[in-house]
Protein backbone atom coordinates (compact mmCIF):
# COMPACT_ATOMS: atom_id res chain seq x y z
CA UNK A 1 0.00 0.00 0.00
CA UNK A 2 1.16 3.42 -1.01
CA UNK A 3 1.78 6.06 1.48
CA UNK A 4 0.14 9.05 -0.84
CA UNK A 5 -1.20 8.10 -4.06
CA UNK A 6 -1.31 11.12 -6.59
CA UNK A 7 -4.76 10.79 -8.81
CA UNK A 8 -4.56 12.94 -12.10
CA UNK A 9 -7.79 11.92 -14.46
CA UNK A 10 -7.29 12.74 -17.59
CA UNK A 11 -8.84 13.37 -21.07
CA UNK A 12 -6.38 15.51 -23.71
CA UNK A 13 -4.30 17.12 -21.31
CA UNK A 14 -1.23 17.11 -23.28
CA UNK A 15 0.02 20.69 -22.71
CA UNK A 16 -0.20 20.66 -19.43
CA UNK A 17 0.05 16.68 -17.94
CA UNK A 18 4.17 17.14 -17.32
CA UNK A 19 3.97 20.28 -15.70
CA UNK A 20 1.18 19.01 -13.30
CA UNK A 21 3.33 15.88 -12.59
CA UNK A 22 6.37 17.82 -11.78
CA UNK A 23 4.95 19.80 -9.72
CA UNK A 24 2.96 16.90 -7.96
CA UNK A 25 6.30 15.63 -7.34
CA UNK A 26 7.84 18.02 -5.78
CA UNK A 27 5.11 19.07 -3.54
CA UNK A 28 5.18 15.26 -3.28
CA UNK A 29 8.19 13.70 -3.26
CA UNK A 30 7.42 10.40 -1.58
CA UNK A 31 3.83 10.52 -3.36
CA UNK A 32 3.04 7.68 -6.38
CA UNK A 33 1.49 9.66 -8.81
CA UNK A 34 -1.40 7.67 -10.79
CA UNK A 35 -2.04 9.40 -14.36
CA UNK A 36 -5.76 7.55 -15.81
CA UNK A 37 -6.26 8.15 -19.03
CA UNK A 38 -9.70 8.64 -20.76
CA UNK A 39 -9.63 7.66 -23.64
CA UNK A 40 -7.10 10.45 -24.88
CA UNK A 41 -6.44 11.53 -28.67
CA UNK A 42 -3.48 13.48 -27.94
CA UNK A 43 -0.02 12.93 -26.58
CA UNK A 44 -1.29 13.08 -22.86
CA UNK A 45 -0.33 9.15 -21.99
CA UNK A 46 3.07 9.32 -24.08
CA UNK A 47 4.05 12.65 -21.89
CA UNK A 48 2.57 11.39 -18.57
CA UNK A 49 4.80 7.98 -18.99
CA UNK A 50 7.82 10.24 -20.27
CA UNK A 51 6.86 12.04 -16.71
CA UNK A 52 7.54 8.99 -14.78
CA UNK A 53 3.51 8.71 -13.76
CA UNK A 54 1.74 5.10 -13.53
CA UNK A 55 0.04 5.84 -16.23
CA UNK A 56 -3.29 3.32 -16.53
CA UNK A 57 -6.33 3.54 -18.71
CA UNK A 58 -10.63 3.96 -18.46
CA UNK A 59 -11.96 3.15 -21.30
CA UNK A 60 -15.50 4.08 -20.14
CA UNK A 61 -16.01 8.21 -20.53
CA UNK A 62 -16.61 10.82 -18.20
CA UNK A 63 -14.52 12.03 -15.03
CA UNK A 64 -17.37 9.87 -12.42
CA UNK A 65 -15.97 6.24 -14.68
CA UNK A 66 -12.73 6.96 -13.99
CA UNK A 67 -12.27 8.00 -10.62
CA UNK A 68 -14.92 5.06 -10.00
CA UNK A 69 -11.73 2.77 -11.84
CA UNK A 70 -8.91 5.07 -9.98
CA UNK A 71 -10.98 4.46 -6.05
CA UNK A 72 -11.16 0.76 -7.28
CA UNK A 73 -7.77 -0.03 -8.40
CA UNK A 74 -5.04 2.59 -5.99
CA UNK A 75 -4.45 0.90 -2.44
CA UNK A 76 -3.18 4.24 -0.32
CA UNK A 77 -2.91 5.60 3.22
CA UNK A 78 -4.16 8.71 1.72
CA UNK A 79 -4.85 9.91 -1.95
CA UNK A 80 -4.78 13.73 -3.37
CA UNK A 81 -6.60 13.71 -6.75
CA UNK A 82 -6.17 16.96 -8.70
CA UNK A 83 -7.18 17.48 -12.39
CA UNK A 84 -4.64 17.45 -15.47
CA UNK A 85 -5.19 20.95 -16.12
CA UNK A 86 -2.97 22.78 -14.44
CA UNK A 87 -5.12 25.07 -12.55
CA UNK A 88 -4.61 24.03 -9.51
CA UNK A 89 -1.04 25.06 -7.94
CA UNK A 90 0.51 22.54 -5.44
CA UNK A 91 1.38 24.03 -2.76
CA UNK A 92 -1.30 23.59 -0.23
CA UNK A 93 -0.52 19.53 -1.62
CA UNK A 94 1.40 18.68 1.65
CA UNK A 95 -0.77 20.43 4.11
CA UNK A 96 -4.04 18.92 2.61
CA UNK A 97 -2.34 15.15 2.48
CA UNK A 98 -0.99 16.00 6.51
CA UNK A 99 -4.62 16.84 7.19
CA UNK A 100 -5.69 12.89 6.44
CA UNK A 101 -2.53 11.20 7.58
CA UNK A 102 -2.16 12.98 11.31
CA UNK A 103 -5.37 14.73 11.85
CA UNK A 104 -7.72 12.14 10.61
CA UNK A 105 -9.74 13.60 8.01
CA UNK A 106 -12.09 11.75 5.47
CA UNK A 107 -11.60 14.39 3.32
CA UNK A 108 -10.54 17.55 2.68
CA UNK A 109 -11.64 19.97 0.42
CA UNK A 110 -9.36 22.92 -1.90
CA UNK A 111 -11.08 25.66 -1.65
CA UNK A 112 -10.51 27.93 -4.87
CA UNK A 113 -13.94 30.17 -4.23
CA UNK A 114 -11.99 32.13 -1.08
CA UNK A 115 -9.08 32.96 -2.67
CA UNK A 116 -8.31 33.35 -6.63
CA UNK A 117 -11.17 31.65 -8.41
CA UNK A 118 -13.56 34.53 -9.52
CA UNK A 119 -10.33 36.67 -10.86
CA UNK A 120 -9.46 34.06 -12.40
CA UNK A 121 -11.79 32.12 -14.13
CA UNK A 122 -13.26 33.63 -17.28
CA UNK A 123 -17.01 32.02 -17.41
CA UNK A 124 -19.32 34.13 -15.63
CA UNK A 125 -21.97 31.00 -15.45
CA UNK A 126 -19.26 29.15 -14.24
CA UNK A 127 -18.91 31.26 -11.51
CA UNK A 128 -22.56 31.86 -10.51
CA UNK A 129 -23.25 27.39 -10.54
CA UNK A 130 -20.29 27.35 -8.24
CA UNK A 131 -22.05 29.67 -6.07
CA UNK A 132 -25.26 28.75 -6.53
CA UNK A 133 -24.17 24.91 -5.52
CA UNK A 134 -22.00 25.77 -2.64
CA UNK A 135 -25.32 27.85 -1.06
CA UNK A 136 -27.69 24.96 -2.09
CA UNK A 137 -25.83 22.10 -0.37
CA UNK A 138 -24.62 24.04 2.92
CA UNK A 139 -28.30 25.29 3.09
CA UNK A 140 -29.89 21.77 2.59
CA UNK A 141 -27.31 19.62 4.53
CA UNK A 142 -26.38 21.93 7.28
CA UNK A 143 -22.65 21.84 5.94
CA UNK A 144 -19.79 24.25 5.87
CA UNK A 145 -18.06 23.12 3.23
CA UNK A 146 -16.37 26.69 0.84
CA UNK A 147 -15.96 24.82 -2.58
CA UNK A 148 -18.75 21.95 -3.89
CA UNK A 149 -17.21 21.50 -7.64
CA UNK A 150 -13.32 21.87 -6.58
CA UNK A 151 -11.55 19.28 -8.47
CA UNK A 152 -8.51 19.60 -6.06
CA UNK A 153 -9.14 17.38 -2.69
CA UNK A 154 -7.43 14.83 -0.41
CA UNK A 155 -9.57 11.23 0.58
CA UNK A 156 -8.47 9.14 3.48
CA UNK A 157 -8.48 4.97 2.77
CA UNK A 158 -11.90 4.58 4.72
CA UNK A 159 -13.64 7.53 2.29
CA UNK A 160 -12.28 5.90 -0.88
CA UNK A 161 -12.86 2.49 -0.25
CA UNK A 162 -16.56 3.25 1.19
CA UNK A 163 -17.62 5.79 -1.21
CA UNK A 164 -20.21 3.89 -3.90
CA UNK A 165 -19.22 6.05 -6.79
CA UNK A 166 -22.75 6.52 -9.21
CA UNK A 167 -22.44 9.77 -11.47
CA UNK A 168 -20.59 9.02 -14.73
CA UNK A 169 -19.42 12.91 -15.44
CA UNK A 170 -18.69 16.47 -13.93
CA UNK A 171 -21.59 15.81 -10.97
CA UNK A 172 -19.22 13.32 -9.24
CA UNK A 173 -17.74 16.53 -7.04
CA UNK A 174 -21.31 16.87 -5.86
CA UNK A 175 -21.72 13.35 -5.24
CA UNK A 176 -18.83 12.85 -3.21
CA UNK A 177 -19.70 16.49 -1.22
CA UNK A 178 -22.85 15.04 -0.22
CA UNK A 179 -21.59 11.38 0.59
CA UNK A 180 -19.55 13.34 3.15
CA UNK A 181 -21.89 15.00 4.89
CA UNK A 182 -24.39 13.01 5.21
CA UNK A 183 -22.35 10.82 6.89
CA UNK A 184 -20.66 12.88 8.82
CA UNK A 185 -17.43 12.24 8.17
CA UNK A 186 -14.58 14.99 8.61
CA UNK A 187 -14.30 17.28 6.43
CA UNK A 188 -11.77 19.96 5.82
CA UNK A 189 -11.81 23.20 3.97
CA UNK A 190 -7.88 24.64 2.53
CA UNK A 191 -7.97 27.48 0.80
CA UNK A 192 -5.88 26.95 -2.30
CA UNK A 193 -4.97 29.31 -5.31
CA UNK A 194 -6.56 28.95 -8.41
CA UNK A 195 -5.26 30.03 -12.38
CA UNK A 196 -7.15 29.79 -15.65
CA UNK A 197 -6.47 27.04 -18.52
CA UNK A 198 -3.23 28.36 -20.31
CA UNK A 199 -3.67 29.46 -23.18
CA UNK A 200 -4.56 26.30 -25.88
CA UNK A 201 -5.90 24.03 -22.95
CA UNK A 202 -9.57 23.73 -23.64
CA UNK A 203 -12.01 22.27 -20.63
CA UNK A 204 -14.49 19.70 -21.08
CA UNK A 205 -17.03 21.01 -19.05
CA UNK A 206 -19.41 22.33 -21.05
CA UNK A 207 -21.51 24.96 -18.68
CA UNK A 208 -25.10 24.41 -19.69
CA UNK A 209 -25.36 20.34 -20.05
CA UNK A 210 -22.87 19.67 -17.30
CA UNK A 211 -24.40 22.20 -15.19
CA UNK A 212 -27.87 20.57 -15.22
CA UNK A 213 -26.64 17.48 -14.80
CA UNK A 214 -24.84 18.59 -11.87
CA UNK A 215 -28.48 20.41 -10.90
CA UNK A 216 -30.36 17.14 -11.19
CA UNK A 217 -27.57 15.03 -9.28
CA UNK A 218 -28.43 17.77 -6.44
CA UNK A 219 -31.95 17.08 -6.65
CA UNK A 220 -31.39 13.15 -6.70
CA UNK A 221 -29.32 13.07 -3.74
CA UNK A 222 -31.30 15.00 -1.56
CA UNK A 223 -33.98 13.09 -2.43
CA UNK A 224 -32.14 10.19 -1.30
CA UNK A 225 -30.46 11.30 1.67
CA UNK A 226 -33.02 13.74 3.04
CA UNK A 227 -36.24 11.75 2.02
CA UNK A 228 -38.54 12.97 5.37
CA UNK A 229 -37.50 16.61 4.61
CA UNK A 230 -38.05 15.98 0.57
CA UNK A 231 -41.17 14.14 0.89
CA UNK A 232 -42.22 15.98 3.93
CA UNK A 233 -42.14 19.34 1.70
CA UNK A 234 -44.04 17.57 -1.38
CA UNK A 235 -46.59 16.81 1.22
CA UNK A 236 -47.18 20.29 2.69
CA UNK A 237 -47.40 21.49 -1.07
CA UNK A 238 -49.89 19.04 -2.60
CA UNK A 239 -52.21 19.38 0.69
CA UNK A 240 -52.27 23.17 0.50
CA UNK A 241 -52.87 22.95 -2.83
CA UNK A 242 -55.71 20.40 -1.98
CA UNK A 243 -57.07 22.97 0.39
CA UNK A 244 -57.21 25.82 -1.60
CA UNK A 245 -59.58 24.03 -4.01
CA UNK A 246 -61.61 22.87 -1.34
CA UNK A 247 -62.41 25.24 1.28
CA UNK A 248 -64.56 26.92 -1.70
CA UNK A 249 -66.14 23.92 -2.13
CA UNK A 250 -66.89 24.01 1.51
CA UNK A 251 -68.01 27.39 1.85
CA UNK A 252 -70.74 26.96 -0.75
CA UNK A 253 -71.60 23.53 1.04
CA UNK A 254 -72.15 25.13 4.18
CA UNK A 255 -74.20 28.45 2.58
CA UNK A 256 -76.75 26.73 0.41
CA UNK A 257 -76.17 23.18 1.40
CA UNK A 258 -74.98 22.18 -2.24
CA UNK A 259 -71.79 20.59 -4.11
CA UNK A 260 -71.62 22.02 -7.76
CA UNK A 261 -68.02 21.10 -8.28
CA UNK A 262 -67.79 17.41 -7.72
CA UNK A 263 -64.76 16.86 -10.22
CA UNK A 264 -62.98 20.06 -8.10
CA UNK A 265 -63.77 18.19 -4.88
CA UNK A 266 -62.45 14.80 -6.33
CA UNK A 267 -59.47 16.61 -7.04
CA UNK A 268 -58.75 18.42 -4.00
CA UNK A 269 -59.32 14.91 -2.02
CA UNK A 270 -57.02 13.25 -4.34
CA UNK A 271 -54.49 15.48 -3.00
CA UNK A 272 -55.01 15.17 0.02
CA UNK A 273 -54.70 11.62 0.02
CA UNK A 274 -51.13 12.36 -2.08
CA UNK A 275 -49.97 14.63 0.06
CA UNK A 276 -50.48 11.73 3.32
CA UNK A 277 -48.97 9.13 1.63
CA UNK A 278 -46.04 11.51 0.48
CA UNK A 279 -45.80 11.99 4.51
CA UNK A 280 -45.61 8.27 5.22
CA UNK A 281 -43.46 7.89 2.66
CA UNK A 282 -40.83 9.77 3.86
CA UNK A 283 -40.66 8.48 6.89
CA UNK A 284 -40.12 4.93 5.57
CA UNK A 285 -37.60 6.24 3.50
CA UNK A 286 -35.77 8.01 6.57
CA UNK A 287 -35.77 4.81 8.51
CA UNK A 288 -34.21 2.93 5.47
CA UNK A 289 -31.69 5.42 5.67
CA UNK A 290 -31.17 5.12 9.07
CA UNK A 291 -30.09 1.85 9.02
CA UNK A 292 -28.00 2.67 5.69
CA UNK A 293 -26.06 4.93 7.87
CA UNK A 294 -25.74 2.22 10.28
CA UNK A 295 -24.31 0.11 8.28
CA UNK A 296 -21.95 2.42 6.54
CA UNK A 297 -20.53 2.48 10.03
CA UNK A 298 -19.64 -1.16 10.16
CA UNK A 299 -18.21 -0.73 6.72
CA UNK A 300 -15.73 2.42 7.43
CA UNK A 301 -14.77 0.60 10.76
CA UNK A 302 -14.09 -2.18 8.56
CA UNK A 303 -11.95 0.00 6.10
CA UNK A 304 -10.11 1.32 8.99
CA UNK A 305 -9.32 -1.60 10.22
CA UNK A 306 -7.48 -2.89 6.77
CA UNK A 307 -5.55 0.39 6.17
CA UNK A 308 -4.14 0.20 10.26
CA UNK A 309 -2.77 -3.72 9.34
Amino acid sequence: MDRIAVLIPCYNEEKTIEKVIHDARAALPEAVIYVYNNNSTDRTEELAKKAGAVVRREYKQGKGNVIRRMFREVEAECYLMIDGDDTYPLEAAGEMAALVLEKHADMVVGDRLSSTYYEENKRPFHNFGNSLMKNAINFLFHSDIQDIMTGYRAFSYGFVKTFPVISQGFEIETEMTIHAVNYNLQVENVVVDYRDRPEGSESKLNTFSDGFRVLFKLFQLFKNYRPFLFFGVLGVLLAAVGLVMFIPILAEYFRTGLVPRFPTLIVSCFLVLAAVQSFFSGMILSESCSVERRNFEYKYMEADRNVKK
